[in-house]
C-alpha cells in the first residue's frame, strides 16, 4: 500500500502568504550565501538540508489522503487538499468520464468537506463517485453542500453518477483489494477512524481524535485501530500545553501518538491536521518537542528495564508519500 498525504492542515485551509514566502527566500539565500559562499556548486545540497519550515513548509491544504493498492485507491476525506487531487485524476480515467471514485468520511466537520465543492472529477458525466460513511447522514450532508445559496450548482445538476454506502461500526469491508474497518475515534461529534489491510500490513487512519481513551480497557472495541500497524497517521493539532487548555476540543498532541506507538509496536507514525493559526516554525518547535519527548520516553523505559518499541515518527506534510 502507498499513502499520499494530499491535506495535512486541520480546521481550515491556511495558505502561505506572499511576505511570508519573499522573507523565506531573503534568508535562504543569506543562508546560501553564509554557508555555501554563494557557490552554485553546492546549490542542490544546501537545499536538500534545509529544515522544512525553512523550505516548504508543511502545507496549507485540509484532510485529504490517498491510499492505494496497486492501480486500486481509496481517498479519505473531502478537505481542501482532494482539489489537487481531482486534477491528477483528471490524467486517467476520470478525465474522460470513465472514472470510478471511492472516498471514505471520517466525518462531517468542514475542514473534511469544504475540497469536495471543486472537486473537478464530480462534474464529468459519466464518472461515477462512491462515498462511504458510519454516519447515516452522508446523502443530506451531500445535498446541503451542492445547493443555493451555498453553491451554484445544485445536486441534481452535477454530471458524475454519486452512490452512497453506509458502513457498519468495526465490520470489515473489501475496497480497491483492501480489508477496511471503521473504529471510532474521539472526537465531539462521532468521527471514525480507519484501519487498512493487505498481503499481511496494516496502516491506521486515526486523525479528529482527542484520545481520551488510552488504556486497553478503555479503548475496548476499538484498541484494534492502534494495533499490529506498519503505518500510523495520528493528529497533532495542538502542543502538550495546549490540549490541556483546549480539553474537548476533539485533537490530540504528538506525545499522545507517540506513547500508543511504543505501547503497541507500531513501526511508524506520522502527525497531521496541523493547526491553521500555527506557522510553519511553530510546528517545526512542536516536531522538536515531540523529539525531546521521545528520546526522555526511552531513556526513562531504559532506566526502569521496560519493554517499549523504537518508533521511527515525523510530522506530516501536503504532498508526502508514505510506502506501507
Amino acid at each position: 500500500m502507498k499513502v499520499t498525504i494530499w491535506g495535512a492542515r486541520g480546521s481550515f485551509p491556511s495558505p502561505l502568504v506572499p511576505g511570508v514566502v519573499q522573507e523565506r527566500i531573503r534568508s535562504n539565500i543569506k543562508r546560501f550565501v553564509q554557508q555555501a559562499h554563494g557557490d552554485l556548486k553546492n546549490e542542490t545540497d544546501f537545499f536538500s538540508k534545509l529544515a522544512r519550515h525553512h523550505s516548504g513548509g508543511y502545507g496549507g491544504n485540509t484532510p485529504c489522503l490517498e491510499v492505494s493498492a496497486g492501480s486500486n485507491s481509496v481517498i479519505i476525506d473531502g478537505g481542501s487538499g482532494i482539489r489537487p487531487l481531482g486534477y491528477e485524476l483528471l490524467k486517467g480515467p476520470c478525465g474522460q468520464g470513465q472514472g470510478e471514485v471511492h472516498i471514505i468520511f471520517t466525518h462531517f466537520h468542514w475542514d473534511h468537506i469544504i475540497g469536495l465543492l471543486f472537486f473537478t472529477p464530480i462534474f464529468i458525466p459519466g464518472n461515477r463517485i462512491h462515498v462511504y460513511a458510519v454516519q447515516p447522514e452522508l446523502e443530506q450532508v451531500f445535498r446541503m453542500l451542492f445547493q443555493k445559496p451555498f453553491f451554484p450548482v445544485p445536486l441534481e445538476k452535477l454530471g458524475s453518477r454519486i452512490e452512497y454506502h453506509r458502513l457498519e461500526p468495526r465490520v470489515p469491508f473489501e475496497l480497491g483489494g483492501m480489508q477496511i474497518t471503521p473504529y471510532q475515534l474521539d472526537h465531539p461529534d462521532p468521527c471514525w477512524g480507519f484501519k487498512f489491510e493487505k498481503n499481511g500490513r496494516a496502516f491506521s487512519h486515526c486523525v479528529d481524535t482527542e484520545c481520551t481513551r488510552f488504556t486497553p480497557a478503555e479503548l475496548g472495541p476499538d484498541l484494534p485501530l492502534y494495533r499490529g500497524l506498519d503505518l500510523m497517521i495520528f493528529d497533532a493539532q495542538y502542543t502538550l500545553v495546549e490540549t490541556i487548555e483546549k480539553v474537548d476540543w476533539g485533537h490530540a498532541t504528538a506525545s499522545l501518538g507517540i506513547d500508543m506507538a511504543m505501547r503497541e509496536g507500531t513501526k511508524r507514525v506520522v502527525f497531521m491536521h496541523h493547526d491553521p493559526a500555527s506557522s510553519d516554525e511553530k510546528i517545526a518547535a512542536a516536531e522538536s518537542q515531540a523529539q525531546r519527548y521521545y528520546q526522555h520516553q526511552l531513556a526513562r523505559a531504559d532506566l526502569a528495564e521496560g519493554k517499549v518499541s523504537e518508533v521511527q515518527w515525523a510530522f506530516g506534510y501536503d504532498g508526502m508519500v508514505l510506502e506501507v
